[in-house]
């Protein structure tokens, strides 16, 4: 594991006014099966401190719209947005708990992470000093115990997008949901999102490209942006050293800052606090020749029209 920073940096008045209004649209906070460095109610107070409108609440194993719906009636004003994530848990791709999540008002669909195909064949290692996901332990105690969930498969043999997958994506389409590629690897993102754009969703994420086991090229990361998908581009990954740094800003350059939307996937207790996620972001992209407006496209503009915005929940 690298050896993180007992202390984090804080970040300055400039880059928490740029990211003011923003949502972190991927965010891992308590309560949760692993270990978390904050709980909802009391980040969802500390955003409002420090300016940000809101946050999407990820879970790789329930759905979180009820527990959005609390933080947000006990802190109105503030939003919370729900979220699924299609693992084994809720029993992969499933279309019935997409359609209940979206009647109960979640706005974002992972499709799978922890139990993607990919993400169990992945044999791509980690880079030296990788920090591991947290989610790594947790899987392997489930499979000791013989409770591994079967690898969820998003396309078949022939690389097209299974039925079961295009009925996903026509319920995320009826409820205006934005779709999120998940763990999904390089050639299943560019089938889902092609499908997910001939079924009529009109928000569609590409989740942490540079993650270890994405690695999208950048190539394919400009097809995908001319598609009409943002690429997501998260603090932790570099932070972790799952990426260089440098290749993190090299990829915003290389698909242009309005195809890109920044988030933290922060809550882990050895990481920085939630709320600096987003400005830390915005004072790395100044110091690399960003523009402020540029920063305000990534941070708030398109989180802003992911996290669905202004929407009756």
């Amino acid at each position: 594991m690298t050896d993180l920073p007992a202390t984090h940096p804080t970040p300055s008045d400039l880059a928490r006014e740029l990211v003011a209004g923003a949502y972190d649209i991927h965010v891992h906070i308590a309560p949760d099966l692993m270990k978390r460095r904050v709980d909802d109610m009391t980040l969802a107070s500390r955003f409002t401190e420090v300016g940000l409108s809101g946050f999407v609440l990820k879970s790789h194993y329930v759905p979180t719209a009820e527990r959005a719906e609390v933080v947000r009636g006990a802190l109105p004003g503030f939003d919370a947005v729900g979220a699924i994530t299609l693992n084994g848990s809720v029993g992969g791709m499933n279309p019935v708990a997409v359609e209940i999540a979206g009647r109960g008002g979640a706005q974002f669909v992972w499709l799978p992470t922890v139990d993607s195909a990919n993400e169990r064949a992945c044999t791509a290692s980690a880079p030296e000093g990788a920090s591991p996901p947290m989610w790594v332990r947790l899987q392997d105690e489930m499979r000791a115990a013989g409770m591994a969930a079967d690898p969820v498969d998003v396309v078949g043999p022939d690389g097209k997008v299974l039925d079961i997958t295009r009925q996903v994506l026509r319920v995320i389409a009826a409820h205006d949901m934005t779709l999120a590629t998940g763990h999904l690897g390089s050639d299943e993102i560019a089938a889902v999102v092609d499908a997910a754009v001939e079924e009529g969703v009109h928000r569609i994420v590409v989740t942490h490209p540079e993650f270890t086991s994405q690695q999208v090229g950048i190539e394919r990361q400009r097809e995908l942006a001319a598609r009409g998908a943002l690429l997501e581009r998260c603090f932790t990954t570099p932070h972790t050293g799952k990426v260089s740094w440098d290749l993190w800003l090299e990829n915003i350059r290389a698909v242009g800052p309005e195809h890109s939307v920044l988030s933290s996937d922060l809550g882990q207790p050895f990481n920085p606090p939630v709320e600096d996620g987003l400005p830390l972001l915005a004072e790395r992209l100044l110091a690399a020749g960003f523009t402020e407006q540029e920063i305000r496209i990534m941070a708030v503009d398109n989180t802003r029209r992911l996290a669905g915005a202004g929407r009756d929940r």
